[in-house]
């Protein structure tokens, strides 16, 4: 059961990983454009707070991963579920935050500071309701059901 467990984190990382890889690529190419450099005080700092929290994302989702290399052996797999879980969710977070700068900083680009406030806020409600309110509402449903 719990090397099952392991290998469900490891294969969710997958995905997770796939996503920051991409969105790093594309945030460390910006800097090498003439637009950038171009860009006010405040953009590129929006950008080095997008880069900072996909290099969080990337530390922290890919950590579970090196550690069951490390550890497979030593009969840790508890601990690295465990602390596995805690750090992956961190990881969401600094993703979920990473993308909403980035599409805020997009749309400031683009069209100014009021898209860049309701781009961003519409872009961290949706992370926020779906990848943690929605778990949370489900883990209280069953609890109720249960009658805890």
């Amino acid at each position: 059961m719990l090397q099952r467990n392991v290998g469900e984190l490891l294969q969710e990382l997958r995905v997770a990983q796939a996503g920051v890889q991409i969105l790093f690529g594309f945030l460390l190419s910006v800097v090498f454009t003439g637009r950038f450099h171009d860009a006010s005080g405040f953009e590129k700092t929006l950008h080095l707070l997008a880069v900072l929290l996909t290099v969080a994302a990337t530390a922290l989702l890919i950590a579970p991963a090196a550690w069951h290399r490390m550890l497979f052996r030593t009969g840790r797999r508890e601990q690295i579920l465990q602390v596995g879980n805690r750090v992956v969710l961190v990881g969401f977070g600094c993703l979920a935050a990473a993308i909403t700068v980035t599409v805020a900083l997009i749309a400031k680009v683009s069209f100014g500071p009021v898209a860049m406030g309701l781009v961003g806020g519409t872009a961290i409600l949706l992370f926020g309701l779906l990848w943690f309110a929605v778990p949370g509402m489900l883990v209280g449903d069953q609890r109720r059901r249960d009658g805890r």
